[in-house]
């Protein structure tokens, strides 16, 4: 077994932790009032001195898109026989393989093609056209496509709207669940959402009342889950510190807030792909997958 962490420059140790898990927070749900809109202004901030910021700035037009949608269309719904199945099974409440999505996805991501439409460039214009004219079920089977990890299928264009939309329908739930929903239990899979069943865009090391606790960051409802900083975040083998892992040859970012309090999950690993170019090239294979950034078909 071998671990090892390929960080941009060294990181400081922070050596107070909390003495029991279960002094620690095990379960944390999106800020929907300052989410989106702290995401785009990073994506803008993180744009300034990067050879991606063109790029980076559509993201943070998505993201507006996706504040504005929230406001225009919130989403009223009674989740509690959802969880009652939920704790029956065993499976997340919001488990994406099993819950029944609404049409309300439909409206929101009717919304977001239509507030980009007066602001993208001319080549992503011509996507944005080819979904508006799409069919509700042609919608679905794309959503169906990526809910199912088959990201590639739908390809890098069209994904980040469809996905855009399902993300920001899941963390409308997930926002609804907050005192009802069931303790995210410490135990096997902690490489998938207890709230949805996603897989994380990376991992957070926090600041404030939780000091330096490591949060994995939902790419799906935007939830973030508790991970003991010693441990894989894919196979969970032991390791130092590392999210690079050589017993499943996997890797994962690590972000640290004390390094930067700006930082932010999504918009920082899309800022530094440049790291993921440099652990691609030590035979290492990512775990995750970004909301602006799919596979190609």
């Amino acid at each position: 077994m071998s671990i090892r962490i390929f960080p941009k420059e060294p990181l400081e140790v922070k050596r107070e932790k909390p003495t029991t898990l279960e002094s620690i927070p095990p379960l944390l749900f999106a800020n929907l009032k300052s989410l989106y809109r702290r995401r785009a202004e990073r994506l803008r901030q993180l744009a300034l001195n990067n050879s991606l910021g063109d790029y980076l700035n559509f993201a943070a037009q998505l993201a507006e898109a996706q504040h504005h949608a929230l406001h225009d269309y919130p989403l009223t719904l009674d989740l509690s026989e959802v969880l009652e199945q939920g704790a029956t099974s065993g499976k997340p409440p919001l488990d994406v393989s099993v819950y029944t999505r609404s049409e309300h996805w439909h409206l929101l991501l009717t919304s977001l093609i239509a507030e980009l439409l007066s602001q993208v460039p001319e080549h992503i214009l011509a996507v944005l056209d080819n979904l508006e004219k799409a069919s509700v079920h042609e919608w679905d089977l794309m959503a169906d496509i990526l809910l199912n990890g088959e990201f590639s299928r739908v390809g890098s264009e069209k994904a980040p709207f469809i996905w855009a939309a399902l993300s920001l329908y899941w963390t409308q739930m997930a926002s609804l669940l907050p005192g009802k929903a069931p303790r995210a239990e410490y135990g096997e899979n902690h490489q998938f959402c207890p709230v949805c069943g996603s897989i994380p865009v990376a991992s957070i090391v926090l600041i404030g009342t939780i000091n330096g606790l490591r949060y994995l960051h939902c790419n799906l409802c935007e939830s973030e889950w508790h991970l003991v900083r010693v441990k894989c975040s894919n196979c969970e083998q032991a390791a130092v510190k590392a999210e690079s892992c050589g017993d499943c040859g996997t890797y994962l970012k690590i972000l640290y807030q004390e390094k930067d309090p700006q930082v932010e999950a999504v918009a920082d690993d899309l800022a530094s792909l440049v790291l993921d170019a440099r652990m691609e090239e030590e035979g290492f294979s990512r775990t995750s997958i970004n909301p602006f950034l799919f596979p190609a078909e």
